[in-house]
């Protein structure tokens, strides 16, 4: 097996997408019955539930306490504050744009990855992460032409940003994400994420999060297992394998996007979308490859 390309942790990581992106489609329709904001508050509630005894049973089998590590728990309580706001934003987004179009722009992720590592890590910006940018920025304005034109959707444009905002802190949480999975397994990350997420919305949950309806409470459970099922893997995967191999896998999540956009809610993938997905798939491969190392000449 390449150690540069191991198997399963890709597989996982293609999974844990799979499912992030169905629930994407499920909770664009919680969201819009109820809001983003309810939808989220409802759907960490019960992820929390659902994941509390598999939690509690893995910390009993590694013969751990209930209470992680300072350096473990100052990251999730980072990552859930962050995961947490990107998701609401996500949401608010999704409601007003066709799925595969939301999906499409947070792909401009791991260039904010690359531009974050090199602020919070020193590490240097290279020429051709440049060149990626501008591929990549060109994308999102093929995708967002539409929505400014002369016949623009005011929701449409205040999801387009919405968008935007969530995509830069999914790039912070790729960042996070890596790190996070090096100091607590995967049934921590799965249940601390929800638990503190629904601790931080459940501030404003008196006033934003209208109690569901049946349907809605069951597209919320089938959310919670899918979004609990996804952490899982990821964080497993990320436990045992590069970012730089895995953060390319998310390209994979349009595919899902189209699919379940266009039977769940009737969306056609447009030309212009298409073309705008090129540019920023191309602008992140570019950005985020690693210059050959080059041989020594012999002696």
């Amino acid at each position: 097996m390449n150690p540069r390309a191991p198997v399963v942790p890709i597989l996982m990581a293609l999974a844990g997408l799979g499912c992030f992106s169905v629930m994407d489609g499920v909770m664009k329709a919680a969201a819009t019955a109820i809001g983003p904001y309810g939808a989220m508050f409802w759907r960490t509630m019960l992820g929390a539930l659902f994941m509390a005894p598999i939690w509690l049973r893995a910390r009993q089998r590694q013969g751990l306490g209930i209470v992680p590590g300072r350096d473990a728990m100052r990251l999730h309580l980072l990552r859930s504050a962050v995961a947490g706001t990107m998701a609401v934003l996500f949401f608010y987004g999704v409601v007003r744009t066709p799925l595969a179009e939301s999906i499409a722009l947070s792909f401009i992720a791991p260039l904010i990855a690359l531009y974050l590592a090199a602020v919070t890590l020193g590490e240097r910006v290279a020429p051709r992460a440049v060149t990626g940018s501008i591929l990549a920025l060109g994308g999102v304005v093929i995708i967002g032409a539409g929505k400014f034109g002369g016949h623009h959707d005011a929701e449409a444009v205040k999801g387009l940003a919405a968008l935007l905002v969530s995509a830069a802190l999914y790039g912070w949480n790729l960042v996070l994400q890596r790190r996070q999975a090096q100091v607590a397994g995967p049934e921590d990350i799965a249940f601390f994420q929800n638990l503190l997420i629904c601790l931080m919305l459940g501030a404003g949950a008196w006033w934003l999060a209208p109690l569901p309806t049946p349907i809605v409470w069951g597209e919320l459970a089938i959310s919670a297992v899918l979004s609990t099922i996804s952490l899982m893997l990821l964080g497993w995967a990320y436990a045992r394998a590069e970012a730089q191999v895995l953060v390319p896998l998310e390209y994979t999540a349009f595919i899902w996007a189209c699919g379940v956009g266009w039977v769940g809610f009737g969306e056609p993938v447009t030309p212009r979308t298409l073309a705008g997905v090129v540019l920023i798939v191309a602008g992140c491969l570019i950005a985020v490859r690693r210059a050959r190392p080059t041989r020594p000449e012999p002696a």
